[in-house]
């Protein structure tokens, strides 16, 4: 059971180290948005779909070590989370104490990159909803609709309403 412990709390160590550099990433995801480095961003992004497949792996690796802690402890598996499982080693209080350490260490890293992927993508929606006003706006200023102003030979000189003969909108008018 010792070893087994010992294992787990190492899984947690590198998941939580994996967890980290995910965060690090994660945080200079955010100048890239703002700066629309999209070549930059697709690098970072690509980093970070290799450190989540190393996650997932190590997670694996937790979730069967967790299986055979529940067996040998003759509870179920499947249900058994983390602190569950520091609450039942009130016997052993150094294994208890170093999985509590490990397990709220990755909960708060874990959080964080929650937080800065939620901060990334409020980022990224705000990006993408100007880059729809400005094609809509675009868009508009094509569609707008001829002036009456009449030439001297009674045709009409075809100027759109509320765009400059360059294209802009005309702040005169």
């Amino acid at each position: 059971m010792a070893s087994l412990l010992e294992r787990l709390v190492d899984v947690l160590e590198r998941e939580c180290n994996l967890y980290e550099q995910l965060l690090k990433l994660s945080g200079q995801k955010t100048p890239i948005i703002m700066q629309r480095d999209l070549v930059t961003l697709a690098e970072i992004t690509e980093k970070e779909q290799m450190l989540v497949g190393k996650i997932s792996n190590v997670d694996k690796e937790r979730e069967s070590t967790m299986a055979e802690i529940a067996e040998i402890l003759g509870e179920k598996a499947q249900g058994m989370r983390l602190t569950d499982l520091v609450k039942m080693l009130d016997k052993r209080p150094e294994e208890q104490h170093d999985l509590a350490v490990c397990t709220d260490k990755l909960k708060n890293v874990s959080g964080n990159v929650q937080r800065v992927n939620d901060q990334n993508q409020m980022l990224l929606q705000s990006s993408l909803e100007m880059v729809q006003y400005e094609m809509n706006i675009m868009q508009a200023a094509r569609r707008a609709p001829e002036t009456a102003n009449y030439t001297k030979n009674a045709g009409t000189r075809g100027d759109l309403i509320g765009v400059a003969l360059t294209g802009r909108f005309d702040s005169k008018r």
